[in-house]
Order: structure tokens, then C-alpha cells, then sequence
């Protein structure tokens, strides 16, 4: 029977597998494998309905080429080769499935798009203007017009670039990448004060919400920089307890700006902007979990956050473990949970690292996006 059955109910059906279990169920036959492949945005869909999302674990520092995955459907961590990738990066964003990363290895800035499930890497084309350190935020338009794919933009703002004699300046300029045209153009200026501020004291990580691009400063008091599309337009926007927060990071729940922070013996706590410009307070994290995260420390200077669809994570390190905010059920309900670090894997100890983490759905299909020439 499961052979007859078309192609589009058998895809839907294998829509309702986790991703671990649609690569074993892709490797039943050919039939099977040509039907997971040939539905990959329903079955990409229904992955992030059903399932959620894998937290990927890169090093920040060169340690040979792989990086390690928690799967959440079983609570159990993996350990995933890059070999594929010329050299080791650093991720930036996510492109639905996708990472986009840049070289740890290069100063001047060299994008690249990959997915570790497929082993597919492709380097974006080179930028107009050379530059080092920029600010990078990713715009999802919807999908492709050819392909399995999404159509998405990549704007860099800032960074320093090359001055007469050998000098180097702020570039108060910003470009955008467009994955239909596959190419790069300058859109317009950047004011000077925030070119300064987006090279110095922003991390690359981006939200966008509501038509605009922000980015949190990362030198205390925090701030935030704001770019509407439409009109090319900067703006600023405060943040609160901007003097108080040992860290702060940007998310998007519900279509809203939100900021995820934590003070000096105090909670960690989730804020909304509201209609007013307000911060408004969303969440707090429970105790028991500030005790653990903390692990004993007194400061949350050294925690990182990792936002995707329907989850927030606040991890410091890989072998330390996770506070992770997720919804569950069908009415928006949210709740915490703790994950375990990654110390050992399948019986052997895994050394503890520094990681950039990312929360992905896993794609198996491949994507046009990497047929083009870079």
C-alpha cells in the first residue's frame, strides 16, 4: 500500500516526522527519497508546526571543522562534521533552514550561506565596498519564485573600509544582497554617528519586525539602532534598565520587538514594546533556573541568547546547559525547561567549549540557493 500511495499524500505524511526520522524514512527506497525531496516547503512548514527546533552549537574558536546538535525530540546531543565547509565560520543569521555565517579566519567581511544537514555551502558574492566589522541583518521577502527556496535580502551597514593612503575610515554607507538578483547594490548613507556605533559596539545579530532592521549595541548603557526599509531611515530606540542589564539581546515574539535581559543579582526577564514605545514585562525566568544557568556566579556578563520560531535559549557554554522558554500547545502557551549541556557523546566525553548557538529546523532537501555561482 505504501507504495501506491501519490506523492503528495505520502509527502504530507512525512511532513508529521521529526527530522531524524525523516532521514531514516528517506533511505527506505527511491520512491520514498524522491517524495521527501520533491515537497521540501510543506514538508520545511510543517517541521516548524510540529516539531522544535534543533539547537546547533558552533565553537567560536578554530577546533576543527564540526559542531554539535541537541535534538529535542529525544533530549539527546549529536555531533555533526563541517568538513564540507572550506573553512571553519562564525554564524550570523538564519535564512529559514540555512545559516548564514562569515570566515572566523577572515577580518574583512565574505558572506556565506550553508545547511550542515545537506552538507551544502555556497559563498555569497563579494560585497561593492570591502569592509571590516560591519553590521548584518537578514530580511525574509517569502519564497523564491524558482525553486525550493526563500527570497531574502542581507544588509550591511558600517564597518571600516579603506581610506587614501593606506588609512582606514567608518564606511557611512550600507548595501543590500538579494537572493533573486544575486548580487550586491549601495542603497544609501548611514549616518556617521551610527556607522561608528554599528562597527564598534553592535553585534552582528539582527531582528526585524514591523518593516524595521534593529540591532542592540553590545557597550553598556545599551542602546538600540533601528533601519525602516521603506524609507531608509535610522532611529534610535532606549532600552530598558539599558545601565543596569549584565547582558541584553533582541527577539521577536508575536511580530513585536522583545528584549531578553538580566541584571546584577537579579532575574532574567522578557520585555515587549508595545504600541507607545514602552517596554512592558513579558516573562521572568523561575529561580531554580537562574541558579543553574548561573552555575554559582553571580553575574550573567558571560550568557548568550539564541532566539527561533516559538523558543528563546540563554546557555553560556556547551557543557553548562540551557534555559530554554518555549511554546507548547496549539494556544500559545509558554513554559521553561532546562537541557542539559553537552559532556559526553554516545559514551565519550566531549571537551567543554565556547559556542555560538543557533535554533534551527532541519531541512533535508536541497535548495537552489546553492545552484547559483558565487
Amino acid at each position: 500500500m505504501w507504495n501506491r500511495l501519490p506523492s503528495d499524500l505520502l509527502a504530507n505524511i512525512f511532513s508529521f516526522l521529526s527530522p531524524d526520522s525523516l532521514a531514516r524514512a528517506r533511505t527506505a527506497c527511491r520512491y520514498w527519497r524522491n517524495c521527501a525531496n520533491s515537497y521540501p516547503l510543506s514538508t520545511a512548514a510543517s517541521m516548524v508546526r510540529h516539531h522544535q527546533a534543533w539547537f546547533v552549537a558552533l565553537p567560536t574558536r578554530s577546533r576543527g571543522l564540526c559542531c554539535y546538535l541537541h535534538n529535542p525530540n529525544n533530549d539527546k546531543w549529536h555531533v555533526l562534521s563541517l568538513a564540507f565547509q572550506p573553512h571553519p565560520t562564525r554564524p550570523i543569521a538564519l535564512i529559514g533552514s540555512l545559516i548564514l555565517s562569515r570566515p572566523t579566519d577572515s577580518t574583512t567581511l565574505q558572506l556565506a550561506i550553508s545547511n550542515p544537514f545537506t552538507k551544502e555551502f555556497r559563498s555569497l558574492p563579494m560585497l561593492k565596498i570591502a569592509r571590516t566589522n560591519p553590521a548584518v541583518g537578514v530580511v525574509i521577502l517569502g519564497p523564491a519564485q524558482n525553486g525550493p527556496s526563500l527570497h531574502f535580502r542581507v544588509y550591511v551597514a558600517g564597518g571600516m573600509s579603506e581610506a587614501p593612503r593606506g588609512a582606514a575610515t567608518y564606511e557611512p554607507t550600507m548595501e543590500v544582497y538579494d537572493s533573486e538578483d544575486d548580487e550586491w547594490r549601495i542603497v544609501g548613507p548611514v549616518p556617521v554617528e551610527f556607522a561608528v556605533r554599528l562597527t564598534v559596539w553592535t553585534p552582528n545579530e539582527s531582528v526585524y519586525s514591523k518593516g524595521l532592521l534593529y540591532w542592540m549595541t553590545s557597550a553598556r548603557a545599551y542602546s538600540i539602532m533601528g533601519f525602516e526599509i521603506r524609507s531608509n531611515k535610522w532611529q534610535e530606540l532606549s532600552v530598558h534598565m539599558a545601565d543596569k542589564l549584565e547582558f541584553a539581546a533582541l527577539a521577536q515574539l508575536n511580530g513585536r520587538l522583545t528584549l531578553v535581559g538580566g541584571t546584577s543579582g537579579g532575574d532574567a526577564c522578557v520585555w515587549e514594546l508595545d504600541e507607545r514605545h514602552a517596554w512592558c514585562l513579558k516573562e521572568k525566568m523561575p529561580v531554580e533556573l537562574t541558579r543553574r544557568i548561573l552555575g554559582g556566579k553571580a553575574s550573567w556578563a558571560t550568557t548568550k541568547c539564541v532566539r527561533g520560531d516559538g523558543a528563546i535559549c540563554l546557555y553560556r557554554d556547551l557543557a553548562s546547559g540551557m534555559a530554554v522558554w518555549r511554546e507548547v500547545g496549539e494556544r500559545g502557551r509558554w513554559e521553561w525547561f532546562w537541557v542539559e549541556g553537552c559532556c559526553s557523546i554516545k559514551g565519550e566525553r566531549v571537551q567543554n567549549l565556547p559556542i555560538k548557538g543557533v535554533l534551527i529546523h532541519p531541512n533535508l532537501a536541497p535548495s537552489c540557493a546553492f545552484s547559483k555561482q558565487g
